[in-house]
């Protein structure tokens, strides 16, 4: 699986992705976020970092770089995409995934461990996980 790993101004977690990637026997390449075709690619990760900046919703600004075109097409073929860190904000700024980032209400960082549920075994994160499983 050839997986493209989106480098915009201020990513700085790509070659962790890319190790990660690689770690599940996919083949990832760099791309840089004015990128306009992602034809060769099975699968997109926008990784964590700080694209246009360490700010609540840079997302916003990273949304229009000319690579979202191929990012959206790509989701609507089913391809899989991930956004982690940052890559998920500007998932959710290209409404990509529904709802919005906040500030959280003391306006501090937080860091905990957030548990999650598995609903479907059908993704490929998903598919040796079991529904009912609970993730941390």
């Amino acid at each position: 699986m050839r997986v493209a790993v989106v480098v915009f101004p201020g990513t700085n977690c790509e070659h962790d992705a890319v190790y990660g990637l690689e770690q599940v026997g996919a083949e990832p390449h760099l791309v840089w976020h004015r990128e306009t075709d992602l034809s060769g690619f099975d699968g997109v990760v926008l990784p964590g970092g700080f694209a246009h900046g360490d700010y609540l919703r840079t997302g916003a600004i990273a949304r229009f770089s000319p690579v979202m075109a191929e990012v959206e097409r790509m989701a609507g073929t089913g391809a899989p995409v991930l956004g982690i860190c940052n890559g998920f904000q500007i998932l959710c700024e290209a409404g990509l995934l529904p709802g919005v980032l906040l500030q959280n209400a003391n306006l501090k960082f937080i860091c905990r461990p957030v548990d999650i549920v598995v609903t479907s075994t059908s993704s490929v994160l998903t598919r040796t996980a079991t529904v009912g499983q609970v993730l941390r």
